[in-house]
């Protein structure tokens, strides 16, 4: 079971350049029911690089790929979800995220456009005595060591609505992350992908940085 006090310590630990290992990776799930679960492929690699040089963790380069039913979800301090279209989590995999997220765990669901209408069944299958609510602006998840005053940033357009950042807050903690009507992990994507202006792109990574800090030494 993941213990916050040993996520903090993995946060404080300084990146070696002389020792090749790692104190830990993260994930992106791999979920069932046709999504593309593998979207945005250069997106977690750049966001762990850019922790490394500017939060000083020492996180593995190269993401890990988990699924929601498994026993190795627990490994990870935090998981990364995106997608466009459907996604099914079966019970067994519900409850097993449901485990991971109220043991310590951190999810992260970031809508590549029309994952909204999927994800939201889906969680309520995790914690159905949940839902989503929007988080403040004044949310700490805003406020690590990059400022959002006016919350997340606006990377892609979908349907010219604001982007907003919804929580599952499950005995007073944020266990889960919902980035909507955002396009977080494009803006983490390789600039020549999308072409976007460097202010976005490390408007996006230095959020996501938030995410990373925020899920690492959450109380």
């Amino acid at each position: 079971m993941i213990k916050n006090l040993l996520l903090l310590l993995v946060l404080l630990l300084p990146l070696s350049a002389a020792s090749p290992s790692y104190s830990f990776k993260i994930a992106r799930l791999q979920y069932g029911g046709g999504g593309d679960w593998y979207g945005n492929k250069t997106s977690l690699p750049n966001l762990i690089r850019f922790c490394n040089q500017t939060l000083k963790t020492n996180i593995a380069p190269d993401e890990a790929t988990v699924e929601p039913g498994s026993a190795e979800l627990l490994q990870y301090p935090f998981v990364h979800l995106t997608g466009h279209g459907n996604i099914t989590f079966t019970d067994a995999e519900a409850k097993n995220l449901r485990r991971y997220l109220t043991g310590g765990g951190f999810l992260h669901i970031d809508d590549n456009y029309g994952l909204d209408k999927f994800i939201r069944p889906e969680m309520k299958k995790v914690f159905p005595e949940l839902s989503f609510v929007e988080l403040p602006f004044s949310h700490p998840i805003y406020h690590q060591k990059f400022a959002f005053p006016k919350g997340l940033p606006k990377i892609h357009e979908h349907d010219g609505g604001r982007p907003q950042g919804f929580g599952l807050i499950y005995k007073g903690r944020l266990v889960c992350f919902y980035s909507y009507e955002c396009d977080l992990g494009n803006g983490w994507e390789d600039p020549e992908i999308y072409r976007d202006p460097v202010e976005k792109h490390e408007q996006a990574l230095r959020m996501g940085a938030n995410l990373l800090a925020y899920a690492l030494t959450q109380q």
